[in-house]
């Protein structure tokens, strides 16, 4: 039996999935609703983990081209209180550990791996229905249909294949993230770019925080961090970026002016991201052609887990398929089952990792972590 594949989402797991399954001599098809891979920024930085991401662009075959991209000495870190005090510096050692790419950077490697055609770009998946034995018919917004025999949804958040399978909806934690860019920094930017450092900086308080990345190109890619309510976030006119600024750099009125500036001094619009999660033990029973990796299966409050558990899902899946072609139910089941109990895992450690970093312990329990005295839990 040949199996038809069919992926919805271009994102780094659906990638994955796909070349692992090309590697398997598997074919498969991404429909992709950007029109290019070009179509918009990536994202920033992401350190990539041996036992999960790595794992998965090793069995992508794609080692190689993923060390062509890392961005040397960009694993240090540091905590600094408010006022700019330093509490913890830990160097870069070279050890190449949790290596730093560019996701974007990351995401070209896989696009320019697959075999010509397995993107479909430009399909927006406006419905999907059960047909039975395992087949669904996806539509498309440019009035396009296909039938899949099995179906992978790798459409992030807020996927359009998950009621599928669960009803569950990702829901706020109560934790915004407001992002800015800072360019050219070392000339630019100074104050910045010194208390940022060479790696990651976390600015940590009870309720609010600023965390950035030095980015290669002497970019500064910054988070702030507010427990804060969908209305107060909705009630900022972030199409005014002076005055967004203002408002936001005002929460933050007798912090470092060094740090302050990775609000002010913004080369882009601030863009608010409000950070939602699935659940930390969804699961859903298994339904015949169709199942979920990533985002669109386990939400999680950020906590540099979310890329490399996609690619960790992609490649897993892929294996599951290629060690069972004739028996696609079996496949899914051996990867689902120890999908489940490693994500929710990861989902538990993102709630506490959000909570060092914003909850009543900040900034000291994040340095208790990072220094081996604060175990989770």
């Amino acid at each position: 039996m040949t199996v038809k594949v069919t992926i919805v989402g271009a994102g780094l797991g659906g990638l994955t999935l796909a070349r692992v399954l090309a590697v398997k001599g598997i074919g498969a098809t991404i429909y992709e609703a950007e029109p290019s891979a070009e179509a918009r920024m990536q994202g920033g930085q992401l350190d990539i983990h041996p036992h999960n991401g790595q794992r998965a662009l090793e069995d992508a075959g794609l080692t190689e081209a993923f060390r062509a991209i890392i961005h040397h000495g960009a694993q240090a870190a540091r905590a600094l209180d408010q006022h700019g005090a330093v509490l913890l510096e830990k160097a870069d050692d070279g050890a190449l550990s949790r290596p730093e790419v560019l996701r974007g950077d990351l995401r070209r490697i896989l696009v320019s791996s697959l075999p010509a055609g397995t993107i479909q770009w430009g399909k927006k998946l406006t419905g999907v229905a059960a047909l039975g034995a395992g087949r669904h018919a996806l539509s498309f917004a440019d009035g396009t249909s296909v039938v899949s025999d099995l179906l992978v949804g790798a459409d992030g958040a807020w996927s359009k294949v998950r009621p599928l399978l669960s009803d569950a909806k990702p829901a706020y934690v109560g934790t915004a993230f407001i992002e800015t860019y800072l360019h050219d920094a070392d000339v630019r930017h100074t104050g910045a770019a010194e208390v940022v450092g060479s790696g990651a900086m976390f600015a940590l308080s009870p309720g609010k925080g600023i965390v950035a990345h030095r980015e290669a190109g002497g970019v500064l890619h910054a988070y702030i961090q507010m427990n804060r309510s969908p209305e107060w976030i909705a009630g900022i006119d972030f199409s005014d970026t002076t005055a967004a600024k203002a408002r936001i750099a005002a929460e933050f009125a007798g912090w470092a002016p060094a740090l302050t500036a990775l609000i002010t001094e913004s080369d882009t619009a601030l863009a608010p991201r409000l950070i939602h999660a699935l659940p930390d033990a969804h699961r859903w029973p298994r339904r015949p052609g169709v199942t979920l990796i990533g985002d669109a299966a386990h939400l999680m409050a950020p906590s540099g887990e979310g890329a490399n558990l996609a690619m960790f899902d992609g490649a897993e899946l892929a294996k599951a398929i290629a060690a069972q072609p004739d028996n696609i139910e079996a496949a899914l089941a051996a990867y689902e089952e120890p999908m489940f109990t490693r994500s929710a895992t990861e989902a538990e450690g993102a709630r506490f990792i959000l909570d060092l970093c914003v909850g009543d312990r900040a900034p000291y329990g994040l340095v208790d972590f990072f220094t081996g005295k604060l175990g989770q839990g």
